[in-house]
């Protein structure tokens, strides 16, 4: 018997309150096939589609078959997310490196477009990820009523209400605030670490000394001093040509 799963109660944030602000650049596009005007668009959208759930894809993690369906309608873009989901590059980048909360969260994010609500949401899709498996917990993702009211069969998921009124800027991209491997996976793969000096480094030159001039480097030659190795003297008188040739016995 398959356990249910567990409640959690939302709390008002951003993406659940009705939209009242100006569209703008920081106001998210939505795509759709109901939208599509050329075979241009159709790129456009499987590009974000897999910018969405991979963040970036390169030509090896391209899923041709999948694409090919979505072309020739015979999947809808909700497959489509379903297949990216499923795929051993989604599965080996975000769940092999990741715990099943980490994983809930990241998915989550790219899924509903949305933060987890609280650390009970998250145990809540734990647990469907232990009983169900990733197969069970993307179907259950993408069946859901949240899903299917913000974005439907024909529209790419994406991050809802980024901007919020009253705060000085927005919510941060999810790739960002949310990276692909934890802290633990960062320091072992060797990600550059950020060193910040509280110093200020100056530099100022000589006003006494024009540009140029090559009487700044006068005092650096003179203390290179270098040192020479002497001329070898050799004569062709000295040379023992029978005894420095080599022969063959």
């Amino acid at each position: 018997m398959a356990i249910p799963l567990l409640e959690y109660s939302p709390i008002t944030q951003n993406q659940r309150v009705t939209s009242y602000e100006v569209p703008g650049d920081e106001q998210p596009r939505v795509y759709s096939t109901d939208d599509l005007l050329s075979s241009s668009d159709m790129d456009t959208l499987i590009s974000v589609a897999y910018r969405q759930i991979f963040f970036h894809a390169f030509a090896c993690d391209r899923e041709r078959f999948l694409e090919s369906q979505l072309r020739s309608s015979q999947i809808t873009v909700r497959d489509f997310i379903r297949g990216l989901l499923l795929s051993n590059t989604y599965k080996r980048s975000f769940y092999d490196l990741n715990s099943n909360y980490r994983f809930v969260e990241q998915t989550v994010q790219r899924v509903l477009g949305r933060d987890i609500y609280n650390e009970r949401e998250k145990i809540a899709w734990s647990i469907v990820v232990a009983t169900k498996g990733i197969v069970g917990f993307v179907d259950q993702l993408l069946n859901s009523e949240e899903y299917l009211s913000a974005f439907g069969f024909d529209t790419v998921p994406y991050q809802r209400r980024r901007v919020l009124p009253g705060r000085p800027e927005g919510e941060l991209p999810f790739n960002i605030k949310s990276p692909r491997y934890d802290e633990y996976y960062r320091g072992k793969f060797g990600f550059p670490q950020f060193i910040w000096q509280s110093a200020v480094r100056t530099y100022s030159s000589d006003p006494s000394k024009e540009a140029g001039n090559p009487a700044q480097f006068l005092d650096m030659a003179r203390s290179i001093n270098p040192r020479v190795n002497q001329p070898q003297r050799l004569s062709a008188l000295n040379v023992d040509i029978e005894k420095s040739v080599p022969r063959r016995r």
